[in-house]
């Protein structure tokens, strides 16, 4: 049957296709996926598969009963873009101008509906159920994962896979880990208060300008000099707001940036050395700060026996060449709340397009398209080998 399964799914690559830039052509930010959310119903609803709306907030659910008995699976795709202009010349280029599917969730979105179409034609030989977890809000914390985990719609679920197309591995090339698989991500913000005046009297002053660069020099030394170096942190800076003219000095500067981690123990080390450095700057140049920190998505753990399943997959689809355990990368996913609740694993589909060198999040981001039937063939296929482990 898995065969006539990747068959069926290889056929259906022009409407897989047709999906992911139809998508790619409409993009909604986190939190507005109204019209996003409405076509996955409606795709559910003309397959007549029974599926949940406003799960959480936008999310849609699906749900395929096999005629066969078995384990409840879901398989989750994110459906939200990003607050970035689309710059790829392109037909299929983005019609919402500041907003851009710059992360492949219009592939993620695109491959799990097909996938969908498919299984349905195979129900009645189907062991136990499949739920096509459609989330909103990836890209934006708190997410959607959390209020979904949370609403209690997973609860009867056995499992959780999901795969994450990266447009940074190429094509036939899976990647995944048996623990620690992608960092938890937090965000922080630090506005510092001193006392502005002429760019003539500076002595007259307390220069925020000034504070604000030496608490951002110190900061990048709490990974290098306060974090055991076996452990693994990012404390990055992305903006520094002040100043209003070139002769006024700033009595006012902004900092805001994020911290990744493996460890939460050094998560807690970390706004713990942060609080000292800022709190130690300001009272030595006599300026008042706030510091506000949001801690965001947790580390990605995957469990070892479901991505092991993963890499057994990964063996049944022809296109795949290399299945690798890779180190954690940085980057953050909210994912992390499903297996925390759930047994699962995420993975990376290879999906780097030959002439196109841009990463995630940039303004001429995009993938190789072939790359989205492998991505719905590996998790069919890890839907079936945990059928088979729990049988």
């Amino acid at each position: 049957m898995l065969e006539n399964i990747h068959k069926s799914i290889d056929n259906s690559y022009p409407e897989m296709v047709e999906i992911r830039r139809y998508l790619h052509q409409h993009p909604e930010l986190s939190f507005q996926e109204t019209r996003t959310a409405q076509y996955i119903a409606d795709f559910y609803k003309e397959l007549d598969i029974p599926y949940k709306t406003k799960v959480g907030g936008n999310g849609v659910i699906a749900t395929l009963k096999g005629g066969k008995p078995g384990k409840t699976v879901a398989l989750r795709a994110d459906f939200d873009a990003l607050p970035i202009q689309d710059e790829k010349d392109v037909p299929y280029k983005s019609k919402v101008d500041g907003v851009m599917h710059a992360c492949g969730h219009d592939g993620h979105t695109s491959t799990l509906l097909t996938l969908a179409k498919v299984m349905k034609e195979y129900q009645e030989e189907l062991p136990g159920t499949i739920e096509f977890l459609h989330q909103h809000a990836e890209e934006y914390a708190p997410g959607g994962a959390k209020p979904i985990v949370d609403s209690g719609a997973i609860d009867h679920v056995d499992a959780v896979f999901g795969t994450h197309l990266w447009a940074t591995t190429p094509l036939g090339v899976l990647q995944t880990s048996k623990d620690v698989f992608m960092a938890g991500a937090d965000r922080f913000e630090i506005l510092i208060q001193g006392q502005g005046g002429h760019g003539a009297y500076p002595h007259e002053t307390k220069d925020a300008i000034v504070i604000a660069s030496e608490v951002i020099s110190q900061l990048q030394q709490i990974v290098s000099r306060r974090i055991d170096p076996l452990e693994t942190a990012v404390v990055t800076i992305g903006i520094f707001e002040a100043g209003s003219a070139f002769n006024i000095i700033a009595d006012q500067a902004k900092l805001v940036g994020t911290v990744r981690y493996l460890n939460p123990e050094i998560q807690d080390q970390i706004i713990a050395e942060m609080d000292k450095v800022i709190k130690g700057i300001c009272l030595t140049n006599d300026a008042s700060y706030t510091f506000d920190y949001v801690k965001g998505y947790p580390p990605l753990v995957n469990h070892a026996e479901q991505a092991q399943l993963i890499l057994e997959a990964s063996k049944e689809v022809e296109e795949i060449h290399t299945a690798e355990e890779v180190v954690p990368v940085m980057g953050g996913e909210d994912f992390a709340y499903y297996t925390l609740k759930k047994p699962g694993a995420y993975f990376f589909t290879g999906a780097n397009k030959e002439g196109n060198p841009y990463p995630h999040h940039h303004p001429k981001f995009d993938i190789d398209e072939r790359a989205l039937p492998i991505a719905a063939k590996t998790l069919i296929q890890a839907f079936f080998a945990y059928q088979h482990k729990a049988n």
